[in-house]
């Protein structure tokens, strides 16, 4: 197996999570938040694909799939283009109100574009510097690796959140 083959999986771990946790949902259980300030469901795994999309396009050199498909007019949010959730204020978190079968989709084609990249890695492409702006700089195999662990958590959470909904 080699590293490129780790890194699908995990990543086939997310969208099969994430498509498991907004499954049969509507609009209002999708944007559930079982606190004031927590985030739903609908955030959460609108948040994780933003992620995964924008980091893995970003060291791939391609465009994102939010912008390329055009998900961005059909989720129609109102936050800048480039948003992908990272700081948003509670506010912000309850205007995300969209369908599973949306999600569903941009979760998917994100996957599709990213297992494309991944792909075409070799082994010795992880010790590639992708962001100099921390110390030690930051390589691709750490960035994809820093995107697996944030994508599960949150879809982790989203889990969590759709078995409070009960049922």
């Amino acid at each position: 197996m080699t590293p490129a083959h780790v890194l699908i999986d995990a990543f086939e771990r997310i969208e099969q999570s994430g498509l498991s946790a907004i499954e049969d949902l509507d609009e209002a259980q999708l944007a559930h938040r079982p606190a004031p300030d927590a985030n739903s469901i609908g955030w959460l795994v609108w948040h994780l694909a933003r992620v995964q999309d924008d980091h893995v396009a970003d060291v791939a050199g391609r465009e994102q799939v939010w912008t390329a498909q055009g998900y961005a007019e059909r989720f129609g949010l109102p936050f800048d283009i480039d948003a992908i959730g990272y700081g948003q204020t509670s506010e912000e978190v309850d205007r995300v109100r969209v369908s599973a079968e949306l999600l569903a989709s941009y979760l998917s084609a994100v996957h599709a574009q990213t297992v494309a990249y991944l792909e075409s890695v070799g082994g010795e492409d992880l010790d590639r510097v992708v962001d100099t702006r921390w110390d030690p700089p930051v390589t691709l195999g750490v960035r994809l690796v820093s995107v697996v662990n944030d994508d599960l958590q949150h879809v982790g959470q989203a889990a969590y959140v759709r078995g409070l909904l009960g049922g």
